[in-house]
């Protein structure tokens, strides 16, 4: 079993940057980030691999960096030139041992 902590969300103008953090109760192997808006399917915007390789969302190019600390435990998603598009319930993921684990959620809202 997995428990994740996430943190960092919250109300931000256009523009503006956010940093999310996630820690895991123990080491994991891929690490990631989904998020979901209203009315709309959970979707993925960054992802570590457990060898260190990271994907985007088309979204989240230029704009967003993930990066995790040396023992797995940790992971952020450092959010740069926020849109109100960006606006969604952002959920940690982690993978470790056959299958995958889901944080509590933490909100981010991008408005004027």
């Amino acid at each position: 079993q997995v428990q994740l902590v996430e943190s960092g969300g919250g109300l931000v103008q256009p523009g503006e940057s956010l940093r999310l953090s996630c820690v895991a109760s123990r080491s994991t192997q891929d690490m990631g980030w989904y998020r979901q808006a209203p009315g709309k399917q959970r979707e993925l915007v960054a992802l570590i691999n457990n060898d260190g390789s990271t994907k985007y969302a088309d979204s989240a190019l230029g704009r967003f960096t993930i990066s995790r600390d040396n023992a797995k435990t940790t992971v952020w998603l450092q959010m740069n030139s926020l849109k109100p598009e960006d606006t969604a319930i952002y959920y940690c993921y982690v993978y470790l041992a056959i299958r995958g684990y889901w944080g509590q959620g933490t909100q981010v809202t991008v408005s004027s």
